[in-house]
């Protein structure tokens, strides 16, 4: 239909049937996703089977040649598909294993600042895959979003807690260490962050920019560039965002993202300002109980301990999860209040709780550890895209 003769108006025309047509279709293939996940429940077989998921892009990439698409193009398409298939059906085993919770039409959220803060976006993101209308709390600090959740007042908490860029949020996991709130959910959200002002301005103008002291360290290289220009810190990007929007003058930044700037009126006047491209941001979400995780689904255990001040102790009980083959995908060491130079360790475990393996290595590291506590065990819901052999 792309031939000259036709008008542009015939070929959009076309497109937006085209479309609608795909839209369709995406939506067949959601439903017999979820037809998966209940004959799945009688068998139980795991959601994922990456031999299937390799053979099917193998054979899709194959069959593209013939309608002249390349294999990146349908690699990626073909990625979001299968996580968004992977997730339905994750969320369909969640709720048969929690029916308490999927009959809640409305959760109350606690999250750090104000809307269109990072934590706001990153709860939007993660309460909307599960269809739950949320009743949005913004909190002042990272530790009144923990006493919210605790006192009753909110179901559940977003709280960010590692940066691809700047690293781990300490004063998360020192919460972590006080709290008796579980996680019971994690999210990875991309941080794109960009410098706003409210009206048109020049870099070169900028005498004072806001924001929180997290993308002060996300953005170091670019703000070392900077001459003479103060950094004041705010509680949020969102209330940074609110602060430059009531200042009204071309003299004030903020640091933010781009789709929030826009709900207070403000506009990018530089976009992508992190120290690295791919700037991440991983979240957890923390509740009053823990949840319970379908076996047939990817779990991750994550227990917090403290070890004798012996040599070697911490050694010991690494060693009992390489003995049980449980992969740890994170390791933090944080001081614990009142006892000089003691640590507690955060551990990350990619194991469920109730696996035979997990089970016999908690066993062991109570005995060996002078303290132990499961902070929670959880969906791992960041699907790796399916390897395909290189000749493809």
């Amino acid at each position: 239909m792309t031939d000259t003769h036709y008008s542009l108006d015939d070929i959009r025309l076309r497109l937006n049937e085209l479309d609608n047509e795909l839209l369709k279709l995406f939506s067949e293939r959601r439903k017999l996703s979820l037809d998966v996940a209940k004959s799945k429940v009688k068998t139980a077989k795991p959601v994922r089977d990456p031999k299937r998921e390799q053979q099917l892009l193998v054979k899709l990439i194959e069959n593209g040649k013939d309608f002249d698409l390349d294999a990146y193009y349908i690699t990626q398409l073909f990625h979001t598909i299968i996580e968004d298939s992977v997730l339905l059906q994750q969320e369909y085993f969640q709720n048969l294993a929690n029916p308490d919770l999927s009959r809640k039409p409305v959760a109350r959220v606690a999250y750090l600042g104000s809307k269109g803060s990072y934590s706001n976006l990153a709860s939007r993101r993660y309460f909307s895959k599960k269809n739950i209308e949320l009743a949005e709390l913004g909190c002042e600090n990272f530790k009144e979003v923990i006493k919210t959740v605790e006192s009753g007042h909110a179901d559940y908490g977003v709280l960010p807690i590692e940066n691809t860029s700047s690293g781990s949020i300490n004063q998360v996991y020192d919460l972590l260490q006080h709290t008796s709130l579980y996680i019971v959910g994690e999210l990875t959200q991309k941080i794109d962050h960009c410098l706003l002002t409210t009206t048109e301005t020049s870099l070169e103008s900028i005498k004072t920019l806001y924001s929180h002291p997290q993308p002060h360290e996300q953005c170091s290289e670019f703000l070392n560039r900077l001459n003479n220009v103060e950094l004041i810190s705010c509680a949020s990007t969102a209330d940074a965002m609110i602060t430059v929007k009531e200042l009204n003058s071309p003299e004030v930044a903020a640091i933010g993202n781009s789709d929030s700037g826009k709900l207070y009126g403000l506009q990018s006047l530089i976009t992508n300002i992190s120290n690295q491209t791919e700037n991440q941001t991983r979240f957890i979400v923390v509740a009053r109980k823990p949840v319970d995780v379908s076996e047939q689904i990817p779990a991750k255990t994550t227990l917090i301990m403290s070890t004798a001040q012996d040599a070697g102790s911490l050694v010991e009980s690494l060693l009992v999860l390489q003995k049980y083959g449980i992969n740890m995908s994170k390791l933090e060491s944080r001081p614990i209040m009142g006892n000089p130079w003691e640590e507690m360790f955060y551990v990350d475990l990619e194991a469920h709780l109730k696996s035979d393996a997990m089970t016999s290595a908690i066993e062991e590291l109570t005995a060996i550890t002078r303290y132990l506590k499961v902070l929670g065990c959880y969906p791992i819901e960041n699907v790796e895209p399916t390897a395909i052999p290189l000749s493809n």
